[in-house]
């Protein structure tokens, strides 16, 4: 039996614009982020969803409730989903980290999977958690097709290790834009099939943008 993962990164929040550091942050989706979560729940209003899960943080359960509302369903939060924890770099822009910890910054960008910022979480940890909570989605839905809302870094990491990639290239090989679409058919949890990567194409429903 196959299993069908609707994986989705949340949409977009009032830091996105900014380039900002907002892993464990929990800010809200803002106006853009809205429209195409709602365009989103559009998309997929006739999926045959069973079940639904969301990382915990509010930008990731607005987006699940909003999608799964067509279908009657409220998301079930799974902690393992939650996005990584930059540490000390929550709420700087990009520019600002590289200035003032260049150091930790350059060894981050060359192995993000055993480096982290002071106080963060590296990505080998985030795939540590998030995988178990994956696993036991496919397993309970054996057959069933569910979505799955979490964030841009905990997707590409979960995609890279499905696909056998290079751990440390994910941030360069996977893109997961605000609101986009991911579909995987499982086997079981060890046997993945990417079907559709970073799809956008609902935001033409409403002329929005990333």
């Amino acid at each position: 039996m196959i299993t069908r993962v609707f994986l989705v990164r949340h949409g977009a929040t009032t830091l996105t614009a900014d380039d900002r550091f907002a892993g464990s942050s929990d800010v809200p989706l803002g106006p853009d982020g809205q429209v195409q979560v709602e365009r989103l729940a559009d998309r997929l209003a006739a999926a045959p969803l069973a079940a639904l899960y969301s990382s915990p943080l509010q930008r990731s359960v607005t987006t699940a409730t909003v999608v799964g509302r067509p279908h009657g369903l409220a998301p079930v939060l799974g902690d393992g989903l939650r996005e990584i924890d930059h540490g000390r770099w929550e709420g700087l822009r990009r520019d600002e980290v590289q200035r003032m910890y260049p150091d930790e910054y350059a060894a981050w960008e060359h192995d993000p999977v055993h480096v982290a910022p002071q106080g963060g979480e590296t990505g080998k940890h985030v795939l540590a958690r998030a995988l178990p909570v994956i696993n036991d989605i496919i397993r309970r839905h054996a057959g069933q097709s569910v979505l799955v809302v979490a964030h841009k870094a905990t997707n590409r990491l979960l995609i890279a290790h499905w696909l056998g990639f290079d751990l440390r290239t994910y941030r360069d090989r996977i893109e997961q834009l605000p609101a986009c679409l991911n579909l995987l058919d499982f086997k079981s949890p060890d046997q993945a099939r990417l079907v559709l990567l970073n799809d956008v194409s609902h935001y033409d429903l409403a002329g929005v943008h990333a």
